[in-house]
């Protein structure tokens, strides 16, 4: 006996009962809640040394997943200001949105979906990129990578 459920959204948490009638027993019932999460957060530190590149993959402990068919989105932010990076449809080409002149000529997106940027510079010391893949409305999945960078 099971419950299965599709295009699960918040709206379905909740508690469910299961309960069914047996002989000579009686009824029998059984409880579960079902939290359905929105956004679920995985963050990581990153250290590379100055003037090398820096290769960030979208969602480190997914590996079977083809994040080819989601949208997702790279951002940096610093100080609590965040700025997009790059756009990614499901079959279409990365659109960069980088503004500011620090990482316009820098970043490119690789395979998987890996952020890459070339060289690093002493002012990517202590960013936070974060990759965010939607893979439904109501479920985004988000990894987040501290920079460390050091000289020698």
């Amino acid at each position: 006996w099971a419950l299965h459920l599709k295009n699960v959204t918040i709206s379905l948490s909740g508690h469910y009962e299961c309960s069914f009638a047996t002989y000579p027993y009686g009824t029998k019932a059984a409880k579960i809640q079902l939290i359905v999460k929105a956004e679920e957060e995985h963050h990581y530190l990153k250290k590379v040394w100055l003037n090398q590149t820096l290769e960030i993959p979208c969602l480190e402990d997914v590996t079977s997943e083809d994040l080819s068919t989601y949208p997702l989105k790279w951002l940096v932010s610093e100080n609590g200001r965040k700025e997009e990076l790059v756009i990614k449809e499901p079959s279409c080409p990365a659109m960069y949105r980088n503004s500011s002149a620090l990482y316009r000529q820098r970043v490119h997106l690789g395979l998987n979906n890996t952020l890459k940027i070339f060289p690093t510079k002493i002012t990517d010391d202590n960013r936070v990129f974060s990759c965010h893949v939607v893979y439904h409305p109501e479920r985004v999945q988000k990894s987040s990578i501290t920079v460390r960078v050091f000289g020698k």
